[in-house]
């Protein structure tokens, strides 16, 4: 691996290349704050498929296109003397010590359980109104519940075991049929939504993360079902002509495959 000063060599190089496309580059030129919003966006889910799919060679590419990203937000910055990249990380730096007593200071923890109170507990102390304030609007549901469940936690508002989240998604799920059958497209939609929040918060007690083995899912179902079409094409079938039966049982031998 690198040394220190290579690692320091190459940051400096990425920052010179910055500053020569933001000079000379039409592009760069062009790009503000809000024009590159949505790339960074779509970057962090190209990152997110990378780890997903385990391939540590495109990891590194996705890694890289958002470090670009950092650096150009930081270019910006200087531009309008607002900060710059020293600035983002001298700021992280003290965030982390401030955030890491046990480490950078004389308080004792047992475990992550206890590091993670003390982290929002310094969080509040920072000037937060909230525990929830630092979970983003823009977040997909999914990931925002869980966050959400997460922060409640670390300040002690949690279940005492998993037995009693699923109690209580047993419950929900009742509800969720109570509605149904009432006809009540409103209350059939919140129900479906709590229901959907506590099997959330069992995934939180299982220690899996339910983004994860939701999109993991989705891969699968995607592999499956261009299994299907696949034999379709072979068979020279229309997928819209071909039987439910015959549909089973090529998900069936793709599902064997796997």
């Amino acid at each position: 691996m690198n040394s220190k000063a290579q690692k320091l060599e190459a940051f400096s190089r990425l920052l010179d290349i910055m500053d020569e496309l933001r000079a000379e580059c039409p592009w760069d030129q062009k790009q503000t704050f809000e024009s590159l919003h949505h790339l960074t966006l779509e970057e962090t889910y190209e990152l997110g498929d990378a780890i997903l799919e385990g391939n540590r060679t495109e990891i590194k590419k996705e890694l890289g296109d958002l470090l670009l990203h950092i650096v150009f937000y930081a270019k910006l910055g200087s531009e309008e003397k607002a900060f710059d990249i020293a600035d983002i990380a001298e700021e992280i730096c003290e965030k982390l010590i401030f955030r890491h007593p046990h480490i950078y200071a004389d308080v004792k923890v047992k475990d992550e359980v206890e590091v993670k109170k003390n982290w929002e507990a310094l969080k509040l102390k920072e000037g937060k109104k909230s525990v929830l304030q630092g979970v983003p609007k823009g977040l997909p549901a999914l990931i925002k519940a869980q966050r959400i469940q997460e922060k409640a936690a670390g300040v002690g508002f949690d279940w005492p075991n998993k037995a009693e989240v699923w109690a209580k998604f047993e419950e929900e799920l009742e509800e969720l049929k109570q509605a149904e059958e009432s006809n009540n497209l409103l209350a059939v939609e919140e129900e479906f939504g709590d229901l959907f929040f506590s099997l959330i918060n069992y995934a939180r007690f299982l220690k899996i993360n339910p983004e994860t083995a939701l999109e993991k899912t989705n891969i699968k179902f995607k592999k499956r079902f261009e299994y299907i079409e696949k034999k379709a094409t072979e068979s020279h079938t229309e997928l819209t002509n071909m039987s439910l039966p015959q549909m089973e049982k090529y998900w069936i031998e793709a599902k064997n495959q796997s």
